[in-house]
């Protein structure tokens, strides 16, 4: 296994086509790093950059020590599964395993323990004799994923590779893969505009947005604390609220803040190094809100609602609420039981000033007080 280094990547397709911005990343050897943004963000055309499947028009690659800039494809010491199995249908599961280690002249026998030992990490040598359309999507992702293993390769890059399957399959792959990432021990890759397999696979995630790093971190770090709005809106499900507002006032501990038509709320961050009057956005995840019965608006840091919609999803509610002043009113995600409201009702939304995020008119987040 090697490390990753990326220095300065830049790409373009053309004078008005920048796709890639100046990405700086270090991937140390054995991790599990997940790129992770919206369509059109880049992360795929960095893969392939790293993978030697598109050149770079600025900036350095390094695979281990190797500067792999004009190193081809074949010579980078990678292995790339692509969101398409790309198999070929007239091989057995076991041919294509071993083809690619047959054309670089491997040896009988080892190409042999290699399959074998590949089957037996992904639980398919009861396939290997069988052709890809006999196997359902979940078995034809573990084979390209086997012809990858096999070739032990530096690092392993995925693009997008369970983006076909089903959801309950989604799920069992990702778990497989985790499980794959332990066994082995390998540098792994990964690209996705799914947060939930960003979060439960990655050691750390990129977040992409317009060919821009957008923030570096774990899933806990880039969960609880965004670097600014977009990382705050992309990751989670359902997604934070944020609320427009006005700085009323600030100090190295607490902020308050004005949201228009509705009153005044306060948040546990450092924001000296804004004044009052500012615009502010205040964001909050749906399962920090606490919600409950009752007309009064008044006490500190709760606002008046009205349920307008309550999603019931087996182990939690979802509460939609409208609050006057709030275009979009609130989100409240709930225990399953935990509430005896229903639509219509009137409640009491609480924003407990610790859960509470802020972030100033360039979309930047404040410090948290823990």
């Amino acid at each position: 296994m090697s490390a990753v280094t990326l220095r300065n990547i830049e790409k373009n397709f053309g004078p008005d086509a920048k796709v890639i911005n100046g990405v700086d990343l270090s991937i140390e050897a054995g991790e599990f790093v997940v790129f992770v943004g919206p369509s059109g963000s880049g992360k795929s055309t960095l893969l392939r950059m790293i993978a030697g499947l598109e050149s770079q028009s600025d900036g350095d690659i390094l695979i281990g020590d190797l500067l792999a800039n004009d190193v081809p494809a074949s010579k980078r010491g990678i292995a790339m599964v692509f969101q398409s199995y790309a198999l070929y249908p007239h091989m057995t599961v076991y041919d294509n395993m071993a083809f690619a280690l047959r054309m670089a002249g491997t040896p009988k026998k080892e190409v042999q323990q290699r399959v074998e030992r590949s089957a037996a990490i992904l639980q398919i040598t009861h396939l290997l004799d069988r052709k890809p359309k006999t196997l359902s999507g979940g078995q034809r992702q573990r084979v390209a994923i086997g012809r990858a293993i096999v070739r032990e390769p530096q690092v392993f890059l995925f693009d997008e590779p369970l983006s076909n399957l089903d959801a309950a399959l989604r799920q069992d792959m990702r778990v497989e893969l985790s499980k794959l990432h332990q066994e082995l021990g390998a540098t792994m890759i990964y690209v996705t505009h799914d947060q939930v397999e960003a979060m439960t696979l990655a050691s750390r995630i990129v977040v992409f947005d317009a060919g821009l790093v957008q923030q570096v971190g774990t899933p806990v770090a880039l969960y609880e604390n965004p670097s600014n709005l977009f990382v705050a809106g992309f990751l989670g499900a359902p997604k934070m609220n944020l609320l427009q507002g006005t700085l009323a006032a600030a100090s190295s501990t607490m902020a308050e803040v004005v949201l228009p038509g509705v009153g005044s709320v306060r948040v546990a961050v450092d924001a000296t190094r804004s004044a009052p009057g500012d615009a502010v956005t205040l964001g909050i995840r749906p399962e920090h809100l606490q919600l409950s019965a009752g007309h009064d608006g008044s006490a500190d840091n709760t606002l008046a609602a009205r349920v307008d919609l309550i999603e019931y999803l087996g182990d939690h509610l979802l509460a939609y609420t409208s609050i006057t002043g709030i275009k979009n009113g609130l989100c409240a995600k709930l225990a399953g039981h935990a509430t005896p409201l229903r639509t219509g009702d009137t409640a009491r939304v609480h924003l407990p000033p610790a859960q509470c995020l802020l972030f100033d008119a360039a979309g930047a987040a404040y410090p948290r007080i823990q």
